[in-house]
C-alpha cells in the first residue's frame, strides 16, 4: 500500500517543489488486488499496467499530477477539489466502459478517496497528513465508488452531475479527529440527454413524406449503465448510414431524443417528428456476447413491417449495422446506389476496441470544457494507435483541435488549426466515402480563410451524406462567409426540418445569413428564439443599430460586454472568416453604431 504513517509519497512525475502547498488529494486503490493476483497473476499485471497508464494520462488532462504509484494504488494532487472530483468521476466511468469492450469477467475496479490538505515537498518527496486521510477515506468507498471528506464537499456541493450521501462522522486509523465522509452518487455512464422542446417546434399536423424515418434510442436491456454509450453509438451510426440515401428523410438524433423524453406513444412520436416510420430496438450484452433486436414500424398503424434479431459477439456490431441499414432502405423502397453498395461491401471495419474509444470520446467532445476536450483527444489518439487505418479517429481528433482553436484553449492557435486540417486530410485519405473527414476539412479550411477548398470539402461531404442535419447547418454557416446567403437559408431550413428540435447554433447561423442579406428584422426575429441568447448579442446590437433602434442596440451592446467584458470591435474584426473584408466591416460598423468600441 502507498504511504508511510507519515503520509510520504515519492515524486514520479514533474512537480514544482514548494515547502507547503494546499492541494486536493486523490487516492485510488484496486479493490480485491490480492484475490485478483491469486486468480490470474500475469493477466492481472497486464490489466493493472494498462489501467495505470490510462490513469496517469487522465490526471494530466484534468490539471493534476501523479506523485506516487506503487503496486495497485495511485496518489495524485489537483489544484482544486472540483477538478479532482471531475477526474475521479471520469476515471470510474472510463474504467467501467472499458469492460464493455474487453469482456473481462473480473475487471480491475478502483475505490477512490478525496480530501483537501497541505502537502510538503522536500528532497524530491511529498509529505502530508492528507495523503493518509485520503487513503483511509478510500477504504470506505464501494468498488467503482468515490468517497470525499467534508472539506471537499464544501467546494463541490453544487456539481450538477453528482449528489452526496453522508456516511456520518468516521474515526479514521491514525487520524486524531473524526471526519465526516460522503459517498458520491453518480452514473457510471451518462444518461441520454434530455433536450427540451422549443416553443416554436413544428406543429404535429405536418404531412410526413412517404420515405421518412426516425431511429429511436435502443433500450438497454442489460441494465448496466456501462452499456449506454454502446446503445447511443449504434443509434448514431445507424442514423449516419441512413442519411446517405437521398430519397430517405432521417430525423436527427437530438430531435428524436427530445420527443421520446415527452411521450412513449409511437404514433405521437411520429406526429411530433413528422415521419411515417420508426426504427425501434433493444440491446443486451453479456461479456462480449450481444443480442440486438430491431423492428421497423409503420407509425400510424403501429404495425411492424420488418423485424430481425441478431445474436453474436461485439465484433459483429459492424455487420449488424450494415444489415439494418440495407434492410431498412430496401423496405422503404429507397434504392441503394452503386457508391453505397461499394461502401457496404468493401469497407474495412475498424478494430473493435478503437471503435469503443471513439464512442466513449463522443460524449466528452460535446461538453466543451478544456479538460473534457483533452480527455476525448486522448481516447481518439488511442483509437488511432490501435488501428492506424481508422479514418474516424482522425476526423474526431481534427475536431478537438478545431474546438481548441475556437475557444482559445491553446497558446499557438495557428498550430492547432493546421493540425485540424492535417488530421481531416488523413481521415479522407483513409476513407474517401466517409463524410466526417470532409466536413472537418471544410471547417478547418473555413477558419484558415481558405474559402474555395472549404466549399469543395463541404460539397463532397453533402454528396456522401445529403440528409445529415448538422452537416447541412455547418455548410449553411460556411456559405454566409462567401456571399451565398440565399443558399445558406435554404440549407438551414432543411436542417431544421431534419432536426426540428434544433440547437441554438442553427438559429445563430440563420440570423447571420439574414444579416448578410440586409434583412435585419428577420435577423432579430430569428435570434429572439434562441434559448441562450448570449452569443446573439453582437448581431442583435448591429441589426437594431441599422434599423435605427438606438435604445435596443445599446441594450444588446451592454449585454454583450457583460458576457465578454474584454470585447473590442478591433479584436472582433479578426475573427469572422469572411471572404470579402467589407462584409466584416458591415458587422463592425453596426457594432460601433450600437456604441461599442
Amino acid at each position: 500500500m502507498l504511504g508511510t504513517p507519515a503520509g510520504r509519497a515519492m515524486v514520479t512525475g514533474r512537480y514544482e517543489l514548494l515547502n507547503r502547498k494546499l492541494s486536493a488529494i486523490v487516492y485510488a486503490d484496486v479493490h480485491g488486488y490480492s484475490r485478483l493476483m491469486d486468480q490470474d497473476e500475469a493477466g492481472t499485471v497486464v490489466r493493472l499496467t494498462r489501467s495505470l497508464s490510462f490513469i496517469r494520462g487522465l490526471v494530466g488532462d484534468y490539471g493534476g499530477s501523479v506523485v506516487d504509484t506503487a503496486g495497485d494504488a495511485v496518489v495524485a494532487l489537483f489544484p482544486s477539489p472540483t477538478l479532482a472530483l471531475h477526474f475521479a468521476v471520469e476515471m470510474q466511468r472510463e474504467l467501467s466502459n472499458e469492460t464493455v469492450w474487453s469482456g473481462a469477467q473480473d475487471p480491475i475496479t478502483y475505490r477512490i478517496g478525496i480530501t483537501v490538505g497541505d502537502t510538503i515537498a522536500s528532497d524530491g518527496e511529498i509529505y502530508g497528513l492528507g495523503i493518509n486521510m485520503a487513503a483511509r477515506i478510500q477504504s470506505l468507498a464501494e468498488p467503482r465508488g468515490i468517497c470525499i471528506a467534508e472539506s471537499v464537499r464544501q467546494f463541490v456541493r453544487g456539481e450538477p452531475e453528482c449528489s452526496f450521501r453522508s456516511l456520518g462522522k468516521q474515526k479514521l486509523k491514525n487520524i486524531a479527529d473524526e471526519v465526516e465522509v460522503f459517498a458520491v452518487d453518480f452514473e457510471l455512464a451518462h444518461a441520454e440527454p434530455r433536450a427540451q422542446a422549443l416553443h416554436f417546434a413544428p406543429a404535429p399536423e405536418r404531412i410526413a413524406p412517404e420515405s421518412s424515418l426516425a431511429v429511436l434510442p435502443l433500450e438497454n436491456v442489460s441494465g448496466d449503465p456501462a452499456d449506454l454509450h454502446l446503445c447511443q453509438g449504434v443509434v448514431a451510426d445507424l442514423i449516419s448510414n441512413l442519411c446517405r440515401f437521398r430519397n430517405l428523410m432521417v430525423i436527427a438524433r437530438h430531435s428524436t431524443l427530445a420527443v421520446v423524453a415527452q411521450t412513449r406513444s409511437l404514433r405521437e412520436i411520429a406526429n411530433q417528428l413528422g415521419v411515417r416510420y420508426l426504427l425501434t430496438g433493444s440491446l443486451r450484452r453479456a461479456g462480449t456476447r450481444l443480442r440486438v433486436a430491431m423492428d421497423l414500424v409503420e407509425a400510424q398503424t403501429e404495425h411492424t413491417i420488418w423485424s430481425e434479431r441478431y445474436d453474436g459477439s461485439i465484433e459483429d456490431i459492424f455487420a449488424f449495422q450494415d444489415d439494418v441499414t440495407a434492410m431498412t432502405a430496401s423496405r422503404l423502397a429507397v434504392q441503394i446506389d452503386m457508391a453505397e453498395r461499394r461502401r457496404l461491401i468493401s469497407q474495412n471495419h475498424p478494430n473493435i476496441h478503437a471503435y469503443g474509444m471513439i464512442l466513449r470520446g463522443q460524449d466528452l467532445s460535446f461538453r466543451f470544457r478544456p479538460e473534457s476536450n483533452w480527455h476525448a483527444r486522448r481516447l481518439y489518439e488511442q483509437a488511432r494507435n490501435l488501428d492506424p487505418r481508422y479514418a474516424r479517429s482522425y476526423a474526431a481528433l481534427s475536431r478537438t483541435f478545431n474546438v481548441e482553436w475556437r475557444y482559445a484553449w491553446t497558446s499557438d492557435p495557428e498550430a492547432a488549426l493546421n493540425e485540424a486540417l492535417k488530421l481531416a486530410s488523413l481521415a479522407v485519405l483513409h476513407d474517401d466515402l466517409d463524410a466526417r473527414g470532409y466536413s472537418e476539412m471544410g471547417l478547418a479550411h473555413l477558419y484558415k480563410k481558405q474559402h474555395d477548398p472549404a466549399i469543395a470539402a463541404y460539397e463532397r461531404a453533402l454528396q456522401l451524406n445529403p440528409n445529415d442535419a448538422d452537416l447541412l447547418a455547418e455548410m449553411g454557416d460556411c456559405l454566409v462567409y462567401v456571399r451565398q446567403a440565399e443558399r445558406s437559408v435554404k440549407l438551414l431550413e432543411r436542417a431544421m426540418r431534419l432536426n426540428p428540435y434544433y440547437p441554438d447554433a442553427y438559429l445563430w447561423y440563420l440570423g447571420d445569413a439574414y444579416f448578410q442579406l440586409g434583412e435585419y428584422e428577420k435577423t432579430i426575429e430569428t435570434l429572439q428564439k434562441m434559448r441562450d441568447g448570449s452569443e446573439g448579442h453582437r448581431l442583435m446590437a448591429a441589426s437594431h443599430a441599422y434599423l435605427g433602434n438606438t435604445e435596443e442596440a445599446q441594450k444588446h451592446a451592454r449585454a454583450l460586454l457583460e458576457v465578454h467584458p474584454n470585447f473590442t470591435t478591433e479584436q472582433w474584426r479578426k475573427v469572422p472568416p469572411h471572404k470579402h473584408p467589407e462584409d466584416t466591416e458591415l458587422l463592425v460598423d453596426g457594432l460601433r453604431k450600437a456604441g461599442l468600441r
